[in-house]
This record gives C-alpha cells, structure tokens and sequence, in this order.
C-alpha cells in the first residue's frame, strides 16, 4: 500500500517543458514522441540521475525533478540545456526539441512520491517565462547558487507570476546552456528590438532626489518587462552608466540594445519635471520624447503615473519605429518579427481583407517560429476581429479557432497580456463570460499599463453589470490617447454611457470616435441612439442613415442588439433605435 502521509521538506525543484510541442505533434506525431522518448533515455533521465535528482513525473510534454541540493539542481539545468544543444545540432529546425527550464528552491509537500506545493508551482512558472533552450532560476535559488558556479546570471527583475501570491525575482542563466557569455566585445541585437533604460540624470543637485531618480528607473525597467514583445536589458548591466557622460550608439552597441530610453529629473520648489526620450541605437536619432511637469504632493504618485505613461506609450512606439525600418526589406528577407509588425499595422485597420491579410502573415511568422507567442496571439486577434465586424461566417467556429491560437500563445508565453486578452473575447464570443473576465483580469495583472488589455477588461465588465467598467475604459483613454484603435474604444464607451444614461457623455465620446476615424460605422450608430435619447430625433436620424451609407444593412443587423446581461441596459440601447425608426 502507498504512504499516504503527506510531509514537508525543503527542495530543489526543476521544472522542465518542451517549447512549441503541439505545433511539434500537428507537423509529425509519431516522429515527436519518438524523439522525445530518446532524449529522455539517452539523456535527460542520466543527467538527473547524475546529479543526485529524481523525476517525480513526466507529463506528455515536460517532467518535475526534485534535487536535495539547488547548487546540483541549477548545474544539472544547464548540463540538460548543453546536451540538447548539442543532440539539435544535425536535426532540421521545424523538428528539434527544445526545453524551457525553471528551478526553485521552496518548502514543498512530499506524499506518494508526488510533490506538490507554491515550491514546485513557482518553478512551474518559472519554466514558463522562460526563452526557449534556456533555465529561469528563482532569487531563493540565485541566492543559494551564485559564486558556486562557473554560470553567469542576468536579472530579469521581479516578475509577477500566475497564480503566485507575491512576486518573484528570476534571474536567466547567460550564453548557450547557461554558461558564460560570449567573449564578443558586443552582444548581440536579438531578432526582436530590445530596450535598455539608462539610470535618469538628476538634474536637482539635491541628493534627495537621487533615490527619486533611481527609483524612477527601476520602476520603469519592471514595468517594461511586462511587455512581452522586446527584451529589457537588465538593470544590473544598464546601471552601469550612472553617472557617466555616454554614446548612445555605443551602450546601444555594448549591450545589444537597438532602443536606449534615457531622462533626467529637474526638481524646483514643490514641482518636479521629468523629461524622457527614446532614442534608436543603430544612428542616434529621437524615436520619442515627452516633458512631464507635476506637482509633488505625494512624490510616490507621481512616480507611479509618470511610470504608466512612459511604459504604456513605448511598446506602440516601438512598433512603429520597427515596422518603418521594415518596410524597406524585400518579402523574402521578412523574419518572424518582420511579419508579425506588418501584421499588427493591418490588424488595426480592422477590415475583412486586411484581418485576411494579416492572419496569412502571422502564419507565416508561426512557420517560421513555432513558439512565437506573439504570433499565436495575432492569430488569435484577427480571427476575433473577424465575428467583430460581422464578416465570420460561423461564429461559434470562429471563436473556436480564436480560443485554440491564443491557448497556444499562453502556451508558448504563459505571461503575455495579449494572449491573454484575445483567450478573454474568445470566450466572450463563445457567451462564457465568467471565464472572459477572469482572462480579462489575468491580462491587466500581468501588464497593468497595456491600454488595450484594460479597455477590454473595462468593456467587458461593463457588459457584466459591473460599475467600475466606464472607469476601466477611460482610464486606458488616458494611457495611452494616440492609440491607433481609439476610436473603437470610444465607440465601446459611447455605448456603456448609453447603457449607464448618461447620454451626454455617449455623444460625446461617439463624436470623439467620428473626428478620429470618419468612416466608422459603429459610432454613427452609438451616436444615433445617444441623440435620440436627447430628443435631437433629426440628427439622430441622420447618423442612421449615414451607418447605411457607409455599410448597407448596417443599423437592420442590429434590430436583436442586445449585448448586455442586464435586461434594462439592453432596453435602452433598443429604446434608442425605437425613438429614430419610429414615424409619430
């Protein structure tokens, strides 16, 4: 009979999970399984043993190992890491298995021979931020570890992590299997832009606000990682430069950077200035800069909303800058990263031809890159999209698709925003809305500063009844007001103020979306039912009649609208369209 009493011990855990397995077993099941079967005799299974460790389980796709030392636990990573490096060698791209690793060091719970606890979750979640071929220690581990290996490790900073109570510091072993960096006098551009933030200046010569300024800083390097679509070069190698007079070309150079954010802090009386700009790596020029002027009332809450602003306009900025040095690419030269900007740039434009469009490019980022989140996560959005605008002709089957592309997205990066977001509309099409706003409120945890995540988590609080919906979506408005989509989000707004009864405000936020993007039926729509609430019965007419000048049968496919849970909401938005149909 197994022992059924459950004890408690500290240990090493090593979490380990092949990258891109299902995309892996759609190309060629038969020939995965087997492969993967061989590198587990021949390979992972002696290395474990090796280093004194015992595999607790394997799942279809990853195993659980325990270790009484984190130093063995941290050394058989990266031997693990190393042979398979080695053993992918002569295998084509498309069929190599590679492996994410994450080691913890925690207080686990041992029954059965099983182990189970946050000691061994941690290092489940660690092994899912984790880069392809790497190993994503914890600071539990890092702290036990450091100096009794030849490895090198860089901070990636605090990270907050599914389903873990606080958060976790992570540190990522550097160069090939985890050992040392190259000796290359530069490191290298990754195919996706990376971004350093260089210590802010304080302009003052009050030392009290140098800890402002470095906290500004670090603040600001955290919230970036949030961003899931470039790199942040960590805080350890970008402070550095404290203090000191610099090249920009050349740190960009040192550290492998393409962007460098740098700023300064200026403090005068009770105001503070803070000026920031980005500045692209390879030729020296301004990407963006920004002047913030603020009262120092509370200096924490400047910070934190100087922070918000900062990280929540650099990732579009990025793209844009990005995509405009892709543009001059020929196709056949277009890589992963290429193809996923040009996509993004025509998934904004939201028509059935460029959703078409950029669904093909994406998967050709994902053939070309079988565990690109971001990918899966475009996939994922331009099927969306698709039921948005009325042009899937199966909704359920298209949700279906939408739901399928962004599980494999969280699979590939189980802490990008985005991925989370478009699993959230799926289920919202699928009418699970409990679980689209649990997606939705995961989506916010990780990138609280994404204003496209809080706009859905706002709008789709508000279709559930919840008041703090409106407050949601206009505090992403304030995020990041040059948002290319801003229109479609003040049109959601319109609506929720039609909903709330506060028709005023809908008219106005529909007449916001009208000057941003003229041609965009829905607003007309929305601002059609505010005027008619307002007794402006004409005009409200004309908005009508305008939705069908821009798309015939327009306002006749929204006689059943009716997307709120609560009846009465749903009665005012039909009472509206009553008002301007009726001819008393």
């Amino acid at each position: 009979m197994a022992d059924e009493t459950a004890h408690r011990r500290l240990a090493a855990i090593l979490a380990a999970d092949v990258v891109g397995y299902s995309a892996l077993m759609g190309r060629d099941e038969e020939g995965t399984l087997a492969a993967l079967r061989a590198h587990l005799a021949d390979h992972i299974r002696p290395s474990i043993a090796d280093h004194e460790g015992r595999i607790v389980k394997t799942t279809g796709d990853g195993l659980l190992a325990e270790f009484a030392s984190v130093v063995n636990a941290t050394r058989c990573a990266l031997a693990f890491q190393a042979g398979m490096a080695v053993r992918n060698e002569q295998t084509p791209e498309a069929e190599r298995i590679t492996f994410r690793i994450g080691v913890n060091l925690g207080d686990v719970i041992i029954q059965d021979g099983d182990v189970y606890g946050d000691g061994v979750n941690v290092a489940a979640r660690l092994e899912g931020i984790c880069a392809p071929g790497a190993v994503c220690i914890s600071g539990t581990a890092y702290d036990q570890v450091i100096g009794k290996l030849a490895a090198e490790f860089e901070s990636l900073g605090e990270q907050t992590l599914k389903n873990i109570a606080r958060p976790v510091r992570v540190y990522q072993a550097l160069g090939a299997g985890g050992g040392s960096p190259s000796s290359s006098t530069s490191a290298p551009v990754r195919d996706q832009p990376s971004i350093a933030v260089l210590p802010f200046a304080n302009m003052s010569g009050d030392p009290e606000q140098e800890y402002f300024a470095d906290g500004l800083t670090e603040d600001l390097i955290t919230a970036l990682t949030r961003w899931r679509s470039f790199p942040v070069i960590a805080r350890n190698s970008s402070f550095v430069y404290k203090g000191q007079d610099v090249d920009i070309k050349r740190v960009a150079k040192d550290l492998g950077a393409r962007y460098v954010l740098e700023g300064s802090v200026r403090k005068g009386g009770n105001r503070i200035r803070i000026t920031g700009q980005l500045i692209d790596g390879s030729n020296g020029h301004h990407v963006w800069a920004e002047r913030y002027d603020r009262n120092l009332d509370d200096i924490f809450d400047v910070q934190d909303e100087i922070v918000q602003h900062i990280s929540a306009v650099i990732a579009p900025t990025l793209d844009k800058a990005e995509l405009a040095r892709s543009t001059g690419k020929r196709a056949d030269d277009l890589d992963a990263w290429d193809l996923c900007l040009r996509a993004k740039a025509l998934l904004r434009q939201n028509t059935a031809a460029t959703n078409k469009t950029a669904r093909a490019l994406f998967e050709r980022a994902v053939a070309a890159r079988n565990d690109y989140s971001d990918a899966y996560s475009g996939l994922a959005q331009s099927f969306n999209q698709d039921i948005l605008i009325g042009v899937a002709a199966d909704r359920s089957a298209t949700a279906a698709l939408a739901m399928g592309a962004a599980r494999t997205a969280i699979r590939c990066d189980p802490a990008s925003s985005w991925a989370h977001h478009e699993l959230s509309t799926a289920y919202q099409w699928l009418n699970r809305l409990d679980d689209a706003l649990d997606e939705a409120r995961v989506a916010v945890d990780l990138n609280p500063n994404d204003a496209y995540a809080l706009h859905a988590l706002g709008n789709k609080s508000d279709l559930a009844g919840d008041p703090d919906g409106i407050s949601y979506m206009e505090r992403a408005q304030k995020l990041n007001p040059e948002d290319s989509l801003r229109h479609s989000h003040l049109t959601f707004l319109a609506r929720a103020y039609i909903a709330a009864g506060n028709f005023a405000a809908a008219a106005d936020r529909a007449r916001q979306a009208i000057r941003r993007a003229p041609d965009y039926v829905a607003a007309y729509y929305a601002m059609g039912l505010a005027l008619a609430h307002m007794e402006r019965l004409a005009d409200a007419r004309e908005a009508l009649a305008r939705c069908d000048d821009l798309s015939p049968g327009f306002v006749a496919s929204r006689a059943d609208w009716a997307p709120y849970a609560n009846d009465a909401k749903n009665a005012l938005l039909a009472e509206g369209r009553r008002l301007i149909l009726s001819r008393e």
